[in-house]
């Protein structure tokens, strides 16, 4: 039984090591939030600067938060992280089509599908809340070429109809985002 205290140490260790990057996750994920926040309601305020700085904070988050978590796969698809990911995803997309830019691919903001999926119908929300902003002010065109976007994501997300198995649960039928 003398192996038995070196075992229990070993376990012990790990799961101190895992439940410290779960709290640094913890952290990391409310400030990629924050972060993410301000950068959609920079783009809203058409403060392209400051949107892309915080979007540059985000990245910077997000690409720390999955190196903190490639030796622990459970915590990288936890609820608190996935979460945060999607909000990550939402402002990119969010701010690439209201600054005119390219739509950025899942590799290109570094989350897996499911997330991404998540984040693109959150950003299509985003959008109407554009389109009844600038329609007060006249900005007819713009509303018509955001509201063919929100038209075309949710053309997509319908289509997106997979068992939870395959989606970890993140993005399935019964959470798909509504455009109503």
């Amino acid at each position: 039984m003398e192996r038995l205290d070196e075992i229990g140490e070993r376990i012990r260790q790990h799961l101190e090591e895992k439940n410290a990057a779960r709290d640094r996750a913890l952290q990391q994920s409310r400030t990629l939030i924050r972060h993410c926040s301000l950068a959609i309601r920079a783009a809203h305020r058409e403060e392209r600067a400051e949107a892309q700085a915080q979007l540059a904070e985000a990245s910077k988050l997000q690409a720390e938060l999955r190196s903190n978590l490639a030796a622990y796969p459970d915590l990288y698809h936890a609820g608190y992280t996935q979460d945060a990911l999607k909000e990550y995803v939402e402002a990119s997309i969010v701010t690439a089509i209201l600054s005119g830019e390219p739509l950025p691919a899942p590799e290109d903001v570094g989350v897996d599908n499911a997330a991404y999926l998540c984040g693109l119908g959150e950003a299509a929300g985003e959008l109407r809340r554009r389109v009844l902003d600038i329609l007060r002010h006249g900005r007819t065109d713009e509303a018509e070429r955001l509201m063919a976007v929100m038209d075309d994501i949710y053309g997509l997300l319908v289509t997106m109809d997979f068992p939870d198995a395959l989606t970890g649960s993140f993005f399935s039928a019964s959470s798909r985002p509504s455009l109503n």
